[in-house]
């Protein structure tokens, strides 16, 4: 059976690599635009409830717009779901992303004037010129000291951990709400990393597994039915949670017997990522 998640096809339309093996109306191959607002959040149907979110500058297909909606996959993982139409717009190439935890948009290039959005890590931005200390985007001005190029990063735990103390919010992805596969694919987009954005696919798909003797080491995941978190060193784990309502530091001892006494279950994997060359 397809996952509803991954598989871009609404019984209307479907895209067209999927002609022959599901049915739908017609099958189209759809067009490339971006998001426009700082956070849009992917909604499995039409104001229905949010699986993920998608950041300002980040890519889609739009297979489908309808009464307003824009029918969506992702380019970031393939995630597919629902938009407002109006939160996109033509594709711009990306030049930057917020590495900072956050910044602003400001309307001048001077920190005391107005300020027109607030901007999450992981927004891609395209930079027209620097300006003294910032750099001018279509919508204004943003400090350059929280962006850098779009070269990957070398550790996905230090990407995560620049989101230490963020609000938990289930399907979350931003420095504003964030859930544990989010925090998760935080880190390993920033490095690069190939990753689908439920715990359940990065179980999967990610890295190689661990035997229950082998020790831990930074970057290492632990995951759960449902949970996964990142190993920050041997006795430590970084993840986004309810019990913290945020993302925290935990004893990796104390979590799995927290989360088993809770009634969450055992570790159900334990993976290392690749090496990359």
């Amino acid at each position: 059976m397809s996952d509803r998640r991954t598989t871009p096809n609404n019984g209307r339309v479907a895209a067209a690599h999927l002609q022959g093996q599901v049915e739908a109306e017609k099958f189209v191959e759809g067009q490339r635009k971006q998001v426009m607002l700082p956070v849009v959040d992917l909604l499995r149907a039409p104001d229905g409830k949010r699986d993920r979110q998608l950041l300002a500058g980040q890519a889609v297909t739009v297979l489908e717009e309808l009464d307003g909606w824009a029918y969506v996959v992702s380019a970031l993982d393939g995630y597919v779901g629902y938009v407002r139409e109006a939160s996109l717009g033509a594709v711009r190439d990306a030049t930057h992303v917020v590495s900072a935890r956050a910044t602003h948009i400001y309307t001048q290039a001077d920190m005391k004037s107005a300020d027109r959005a607030s901007l999450s890590m992981g927004s891609r931005l395209r930079v027209l010129r620097e300006q003294e200390s910032f750099a001018k985007v279509p919508e204004g001005f943003v400090p350059l000291v929280h962006l850098s190029g779009m070269e990957p990063e070398n550790d996905p735990v230090t990407v995560a951990e620049r989101l230490l103390g963020t609000p938990y919010l289930w399907g979350g992805n931003s420095a504003f709400g964030i859930d544990c596969s989010g925090l998760v694919q935080a880190g390993c987009s920033a490095c690069g990393i190939a990753c689908g954005g439920d715990s359940d696919m990065q179980e999967a798909a990610l890295g190689e597994t661990l035997a229950e003797d082998a020790p831990l080491r930074r970057g290492d995941l632990l995951f759960w039915k449902g949970h996964v978190a990142w190993v920050v060193d041997s006795e430590t784990l970084l993840h986004a949670n309810a019990y913290h309502m945020a993302v925290a530091y935990e004893p990796i001892l104390a979590a799995i017997e927290r989360i088993e006494e809770q009634g969450d279950g055992a570790v159900t994997a334990r993976k290392r990522l690749k090496e990359r060359t």
